[in-house]
C-alpha cells in the first residue's frame, strides 16, 4: 500500500515564520516581563539571552532534526528514532493538551479587547482594571445568561475556538503558514510602534535602564532558574510541537538558518516585549519595578492604559 505524501511548507519562510509563532506568544508578553522586573530586570535579560543563545538553541535544533528526520509527530518520532523512548513522545504530546484550554481562554480575551478596541470603545478598557474583572467575573443572574452573553468570557472563547480550528483544518501550507505570513508580520509591526511609544513616557527611561542594565547583585540561582524556565516555555520546548513543525519542514531547507532565524525572532520579541511594558508600567506607578504583576494584569490592564495614554 503506497504511503500518503506528507505535506510541508512551502518555503522556508513560511516554516519560520510559523515555528516562530508557536514559539512567541503569551510566554514573551506578560510572563517574560514579570520575571524580567522580579529577578534584577537587566541581569536576568543576560542569563535569559546566554541561556537562549546555548540551550534553548541546541534544543531547538534538535527537535526540529527528528521531526525532519523521522516526518512524524513526536509520538512517532521517538518511537522511530529507539521503540524503548516512545514513551517521552506520549508525555510531550501530553502537554499541549494541558496547555491548548488555557490559550483558547486567553485568546477569548484577545478577542474580546480586539472587538473593544475595534467599536470605538477603548477607553472603556483603559479603567486600571476595572474592565477586565467585570469582563472574566461576568455573572448575569443565572447560568445561561452567564455563558451565552458576549459581555462574558464564554462566547469570545467559542470564537476564538472556531477560529483556530478553521486555520488548522486548512492544513499547513493554506491554513497555518497563510495565517503565519499576514499575522506575524502585524504583531512584530505592532510591538516595535508600542515599544517605541512606551519609552516617550515621562518616567519610562528609568524603566529602561532598570530593563537593559545589569546589576550583578541581583543575580542569584532563582535569576537562572526564572530564566531557564522561561525560555522552554517561550520558545516552545519539550513539548513536541518544534519535534511536529520540523516534520513538514522541507529537507532542501538548511536547518541551522531556519533555527537561527526563529530563535532571533522569539528573542527579540521576547526583549520587545520587556520594553513595551516594563518602562510603561514603572514609569505610571512612580518607579517602582515590582509593580510589574504577573499574568492578565500586564496585557489586559496595563497596555490599555498606555493605549489610552497616546
Amino acid at each position: 500500500m503506497e504511503q500518503k505524501k506528507r505535506s510541508s511548507f512551502s518555503s522556508r519562510i513560511g516554516f519560520v515564520l510559523a515555528a516562530a509563532g508557536s514559539a512567541v506568544g503569551l510566554g514573551n508578553l506578560w510572563r517574560f516581563p514579570y520575571l524580567a522586573a522580579r529577578y534584577g530586570g537587566g541581569i536576568f535579560l543576560l542569563v535569559y539571552l546566554i541561556l537562549a543563545l546555548t540551550f534553548g538553541f541546541s534544543l531547538m535544533i534538535t527537535e526540529i532534526a527528528i521531526g525532519r528526520k523521522t516526518r512524524l509527530s513526536c509520538i512517532g518520532a521517538y518511537k522511530a528514532l529507539d521503540k524503548r523512548f516512545g514513551f517521552l513522545g506520549w508525555l510531550a504530546a501530553f502537554v499541549p493538551f494541558i496547555i491548548t484550554p488555557y490559550y483558547c481562554v486567553i485568546g477569548g480575551w484577545v478577542m474580546k479587547y480586539l472587538f473593544t478596541f475595534i467599536s470605538g470603545n477603548a477607553l472603556e478598557a483603559a479603567d486600571n482594571g476595572g474592565f477586565f474583572s467585570n469582563f472574566i467575573g461576568y455573572d448575569a443572574g443565572s447560568l445561561s445568561s452567564t455563558i451565552f452573553s458576549f459581555n462574558g468570557p464564554t462566547p469570545w472563547f467559542i470564537l476564538f475556538v472556531l477560529a483556530t480550528t478553521i486555520v488548522v483544518i486548512f492544513g499547513v501550507e493554506k491554513g497555518i503558514e497563510k495565517a503565519s505570513r499576514i499575522m506575524m508580520p502585524i504583531l512584530a509591526i505592532l510591538a516595535v510602534v508600542i515599544a517605541i511609544y512606551s519609552l516617550t513616557i515621562p518616567g519610562a527611561l528609568q524603566g529602561l535602564k532598570y530593563y537593559i542594565l545589569p546589576d550583578f547583585s541581583q543575580f542569584s540561582v532563582s535569576t537562572v532558574l526564572g530564566a531557564m524556565g522561561q525560555m522552554f516555555y517561550s520558545m516552545s520546548l519539550a513539548m513536541g510541537i518544534m519535534i511536529t513543525y520540523g516534520s513538514y519542514m522541507q529537507k532542501e531547507n538548511l536547518l541551522e538558518h531556519s533555527v537561527t532565524q526563529i530563535e532571533i525572532f522569539d528573542t527579540l520579541f521576547a526583549f520587545v516585549a520587556g520594553l513595551m511594558i516594563i518602562p510603561a508600567v514603572i514609569a505610571f506607578n512612580g518607579g517602582d519595578p515590582s509593580q510589574v504583576n504577573s499574568g492578565p494584569g500586564l496585557m489586559f490592564i496595563t497596555l490599555p492604559m498606555v493605549f489610552d495614554s497616546m
